[in-house]
């Protein structure tokens, strides 16, 4: 027996092992066919020979495949050429790939069993019969073998050096010359090619939802940055979420002694005030005119209520619904920010410059 080659081939499919894994694989069926040199046997007494196999197969996950496989070769008989010889069979073959996800060429080892039927002509005795007779006979055959693998796409390259034993226990020889089986080694070169359309690409997974894009209570602040959630409809919202007091400073809208017209320097105050209640839609607020302690109570009164009217005025020819405005309300003289007099009783004119004012005081 040319155990030799059957040693080869064991270490052969023993040095390409490595340890490797495969994250995504084709699962779609494949034909596949090859073409290689069957070096036979020497105790056949048959020439080494060209042979082809033709099948299909799968992968049934990463690193598993399972081919079944035809196989023919005929090659000739050493002693005489012109005797005929020929040999073909069925595998199911088994082939372990040692795939890396990031490579497009792999190792893999091969085992599997089949059966194998050969067909000859020998001479016999002329006593016994005509010449040239014929024999056959069916037996069982397993493989043995390691290869590399390239992808390209739906068609993969193989090479593949292995060997297939063959259990034929009665050969047309004499009997002291009887074989229990023979060993080949069989060099191939093939291709596999997937079968229908490649399979589409998953979708990637939806993203979780993130607080980032929620607002549960509709404030205006995300659900990540939402220190206050529940908040109520009509408040005034800080960017932590939480519920802020707004005053609307009107410092500088102060007028000029004794009247009760907008100065040009309190316009553009006004206007940011217009700006802020715009932005809060719900806020409500008191329109208040005030006065220095120059004149009588009553005549006070009356100015602070011009002033008020002066400043709601302009409130609401610019947008403000006067249905967000309280008053317009004047408290004269009863509610001074700063000293009308110094401490010696003198004229503080700063002072009463400052109470000369309007103020928009917050409700909600």
């Amino acid at each position: 027996m040319n155990k030799k080659l059957l040693c080869a081939a064991l270490l052969g499919g023993l040095c390409v092992a490595q340890a490797a894994s495969a994250q995504e694989f084709d699962d779609r069926w494949y034909v596949a066919g090859s073409t290689g040199v069957n070096f036979q046997d020497k105790d056949r007494d048959t020439e080494d020979t060209i042979f082809g196999t033709v099948g299909f197969g799968k992968f049934l996950n990463p690193n598993w495949s399972v081919d079944f496989e035809l196989n023919y070769q005929n090659p000739d008989k050493t002693a005489n050429p012109n005797l005929w010889w020929s040999q073909y069979g069925a595998s199911v073959d088994a082939r372990y790939h040692f795939r890396n996800a990031d490579r497009k060429w792999w190792p893999y080892i091969r085992m599997g069993l089949g059966w194998q039927r050969h067909e000859e002509e020998f001479v016999r005795n002329p006593a016994l019969g005509p010449n040239p007779a014929q024999h056959s006979d069916n037996n069982v055959a397993a493989n043995l073998g390691a290869g590399l693998q390239f992808d390209f796409g739906r068609v993969d390259l193989r090479t593949e050096i292995g060997t297939r034993v063959d259990f034929d226990d009665v050969q047309a020889r004499p009997a002291q010359q009887q074989e229990d089986y023979f060993t080949d080694l069989l060099a191939s070169v093939g291709l596999t090619v997937a079968l229908g359309p490649e399979a589409a690409a998953a979708p990637p997974p939806a993203p979780a939802p993130s607080c980032a894009d929620s607002d549960s209570d509709g404030d205006g602040v995300n659900d990540c940055d939402d220190k206050c959630p529940g908040s109520q409809a009509g408040q005034t919202i800080g960017p932590d979420g939480c519920p802020v007091p707004v005053s609307i400073d009107l410092k500088g809208v102060n007028f000029d002694f004794d009247k009760s017209v907008l100065r040009p320097d309190a316009v553009a105050i006004l206007n940011e005030a217009i700006e802020i209640l715009k932005r809060y839609p719900d806020l409500r607020v008191e329109v208040a005119g005030h006065t220095d302690s120059k004149g009588t109570d009553a005549y006070n009164q009356k100015l602070s209520e011009r002033r008020a009217k002066a400043v709601y005025d302009y409130l609401t020819s610019n947008g403000i619904d006067a249905g967000r405005l309280v008053g317009p309300v004047g408290y004269g003289e009863s509610r001074p920010i700063a000293p009308n007099t110094n401490e010696d009783g003198s004229d503080n004119p700063e002072g009463r410059a400052r109470n000369r004012r309007t103020e928009l005081n917050v409700q909600n």
